[in-house]
């Protein structure tokens, strides 16, 4: 089975772009330490720095699910709630 690849686009709301930037610069390290955890890249839109772009790769379904259910992805959630328009693209790799 291929890896899971997360491509996750969080654009802050107007006046939220420091709160939303400072929570997803502290979900990363301890999501990197995770088992199944892959890679886990934050990134700025040079055209938006209002947008963010997670990349992420896990193991499977199931990582990605532990890794959901985890303290620091429910504080990150719980910190950028009602903050930021939210994208999120599951793929599998073809070739």
């Amino acid at each position: 089975m291929k890896d899971l690849i997360v491509v996750a686009t969080i654009t802050a709301k107007e006046g939220n772009e420091v709160l939303v930037r400072e929570a997803l610069e502290r979900v990363v390290p301890p999501s990197r330490a995770e088992a199944g955890c892959l890679r886990y890249d934050l990134n700025i839109d040079l055209g938006n720095h209002a947008s963010f772009v997670m990349l992420e790769a896990w193991r499977d379904q199931d990582a990605l699910d532990a890794h959901e259910a985890t303290p620091h992805f429910l504080d990150l959630v719980k910190a950028i709630g009602g903050k930021a328009d939210i994208q999120i693209v599951k793929l599998n790799q073809v070739l």
